[in-house]
Protein backbone atom coordinates (compact mmCIF):
# COMPACT_ATOMS: atom_id res chain seq x y z
CA UNK A 1 0.00 0.00 0.00
CA UNK A 2 1.26 3.65 -1.08
CA UNK A 3 1.99 5.71 1.44
CA UNK A 4 -0.40 9.37 1.81
CA UNK A 5 1.29 12.39 1.67
CA UNK A 6 0.23 15.87 1.58
CA UNK A 7 1.42 19.20 -0.01
CA UNK A 8 0.71 22.76 1.25
CA UNK A 9 0.70 25.04 -1.88
CA UNK A 10 1.66 28.44 -0.40
CA UNK A 11 5.65 28.55 0.08
CA UNK A 12 5.30 24.79 -0.78
CA UNK A 13 4.54 24.28 -4.38
CA UNK A 14 3.79 28.04 -5.55
CA UNK A 15 5.97 31.42 -4.29
CA UNK A 16 3.25 33.21 -1.78
CA UNK A 17 5.69 35.01 -0.37
CA UNK A 18 7.77 36.57 -3.00
CA UNK A 19 4.60 37.86 -4.75
CA UNK A 20 3.07 39.26 -1.55
CA UNK A 21 6.44 41.07 -0.99
CA UNK A 22 6.27 42.56 -4.97
CA UNK A 23 2.68 43.12 -4.34
CA UNK A 24 3.33 45.09 -1.31
CA UNK A 25 6.17 47.21 -2.96
CA UNK A 26 3.85 48.14 -5.63
CA UNK A 27 1.18 49.27 -2.93
CA UNK A 28 2.26 49.52 0.37
CA UNK A 29 -0.78 50.25 1.97
CA UNK A 30 -2.63 47.00 0.98
CA UNK A 31 -2.53 44.94 4.02
CA UNK A 32 -3.34 42.06 2.54
CA UNK A 33 -2.16 41.83 -1.19
CA UNK A 34 -4.13 38.13 -1.18
CA UNK A 35 -7.39 39.61 -1.17
CA UNK A 36 -6.69 40.90 -4.95
CA UNK A 37 -8.35 39.56 -7.95
CA UNK A 38 -6.42 36.65 -9.32
CA UNK A 39 -3.40 36.83 -6.21
CA UNK A 40 -3.69 33.10 -6.20
CA UNK A 41 -4.24 32.24 -10.03
CA UNK A 42 -0.74 34.31 -10.40
CA UNK A 43 1.51 32.61 -8.04
CA UNK A 44 4.61 31.15 -9.84
CA UNK A 45 5.94 27.87 -8.77
CA UNK A 46 8.95 27.32 -6.46
CA UNK A 47 12.00 25.66 -7.91
CA UNK A 48 12.07 22.39 -8.14
CA UNK A 49 8.39 22.15 -6.98
CA UNK A 50 6.91 21.02 -10.38
CA UNK A 51 9.21 17.85 -10.64
CA UNK A 52 9.18 16.91 -6.89
CA UNK A 53 5.19 16.93 -7.24
CA UNK A 54 5.36 14.61 -10.20
CA UNK A 55 7.62 12.26 -8.74
CA UNK A 56 5.70 12.36 -5.35
CA UNK A 57 2.29 11.49 -7.67
CA UNK A 58 4.73 8.54 -9.35
CA UNK A 59 5.48 7.11 -6.37
CA UNK A 60 3.01 7.75 -3.77
CA UNK A 61 -0.54 8.65 -2.90
CA UNK A 62 -0.10 12.39 -3.14
CA UNK A 63 -2.59 15.19 -2.92
CA UNK A 64 -2.57 18.73 -2.18
CA UNK A 65 -3.91 20.26 1.41
CA UNK A 66 -3.93 24.08 1.45
CA UNK A 67 -5.59 26.59 3.83
CA UNK A 68 -7.52 29.26 1.53
CA UNK A 69 -7.46 32.39 1.85
CA UNK A 70 -10.26 33.89 4.64
CA UNK A 71 -9.20 37.46 3.29
CA UNK A 72 -9.91 36.57 -0.51
CA UNK A 73 -12.88 34.05 -1.12
CA UNK A 74 -11.90 33.97 -4.67
CA UNK A 75 -8.94 31.82 -3.47
CA UNK A 76 -10.67 28.64 -3.58
CA UNK A 77 -11.28 28.84 -7.32
CA UNK A 78 -8.13 30.70 -8.35
CA UNK A 79 -5.72 27.77 -6.42
CA UNK A 80 -7.85 25.53 -8.37
CA UNK A 81 -7.32 27.47 -11.43
CA UNK A 82 -3.42 27.20 -10.11
CA UNK A 83 -3.28 23.76 -9.83
CA UNK A 84 -4.81 22.56 -12.77
CA UNK A 85 -2.95 25.28 -15.04
CA UNK A 86 0.31 23.82 -13.34
CA UNK A 87 -0.81 20.04 -13.01
CA UNK A 88 -3.56 19.28 -15.11
CA UNK A 89 -6.68 18.61 -14.45
CA UNK A 90 -6.94 15.12 -13.20
CA UNK A 91 -4.69 16.84 -10.16
CA UNK A 92 -8.08 18.82 -9.06
CA UNK A 93 -9.48 14.91 -8.07
CA UNK A 94 -6.54 15.56 -5.11
CA UNK A 95 -7.17 19.32 -4.33
CA UNK A 96 -8.15 19.75 -0.53
CA UNK A 97 -8.58 23.01 0.57
CA UNK A 98 -8.92 22.81 4.04
CA UNK A 99 -8.51 25.41 7.19
CA UNK A 100 -7.63 22.34 9.98
CA UNK A 101 -4.66 20.09 8.37
CA UNK A 102 -4.88 17.66 11.43
CA UNK A 103 -8.34 16.93 10.46
CA UNK A 104 -5.92 15.12 7.22
CA UNK A 105 -5.65 11.20 8.06
CA UNK A 106 -2.16 10.32 6.09
CA UNK A 107 1.65 9.48 6.31
CA UNK A 108 3.43 12.95 5.36
CA UNK A 109 2.23 16.39 5.49
CA UNK A 110 5.11 18.70 3.79
CA UNK A 111 4.00 22.24 5.05
CA UNK A 112 6.14 25.59 5.28
CA UNK A 113 4.43 26.16 9.03
CA UNK A 114 4.34 24.14 11.62
CA UNK A 115 1.57 25.13 13.77
CA UNK A 116 -0.83 27.99 12.43
CA UNK A 117 -3.62 24.96 10.51
CA UNK A 118 -3.21 22.08 12.92
CA UNK A 119 0.20 20.79 11.41
CA UNK A 120 1.75 20.12 15.04
CA UNK A 121 -1.59 17.93 15.52
CA UNK A 122 -1.22 16.18 12.40
CA UNK A 123 -0.77 12.70 13.26
CA UNK A 124 1.54 11.57 10.83
CA UNK A 125 4.96 13.24 10.11
CA UNK A 126 5.38 16.95 9.34
CA UNK A 127 8.20 17.70 6.60
CA UNK A 128 8.80 21.04 7.54
CA UNK A 129 9.59 22.76 4.08
CA UNK A 130 12.09 25.40 4.14
CA UNK A 131 13.48 24.26 7.22
CA UNK A 132 17.32 23.40 7.38
CA UNK A 133 16.53 19.44 7.06
CA UNK A 134 14.27 20.28 4.30
CA UNK A 135 15.22 23.64 2.91
CA UNK A 136 13.98 22.98 -0.85
CA UNK A 137 12.55 20.38 -3.23
CA UNK A 138 16.14 18.65 -3.69
CA UNK A 139 16.07 17.66 0.11
CA UNK A 140 12.48 16.52 -0.23
CA UNK A 141 12.55 14.46 -3.22
CA UNK A 142 16.25 12.95 -1.71
CA UNK A 143 14.00 11.96 1.94
CA UNK A 144 10.91 9.86 -0.16
CA UNK A 145 13.59 8.29 -2.96
CA UNK A 146 15.19 6.53 0.75
CA UNK A 147 11.62 5.15 0.74
CA UNK A 148 11.01 3.60 -2.42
Amino acid sequence: MKKTIYVDMDDVLFDFTGARKEALLKCPEMVYPQSQLDFFRKLKPLKGAVEGFKFLREHFDTAIATAPSIYNPLSYTEKALSVQDTFGFGVLNDLIEITKKDRLIGDYLIDDRTNTNGQDKFKGTLIHFGSEEFPDWDAVVAYFKKLI
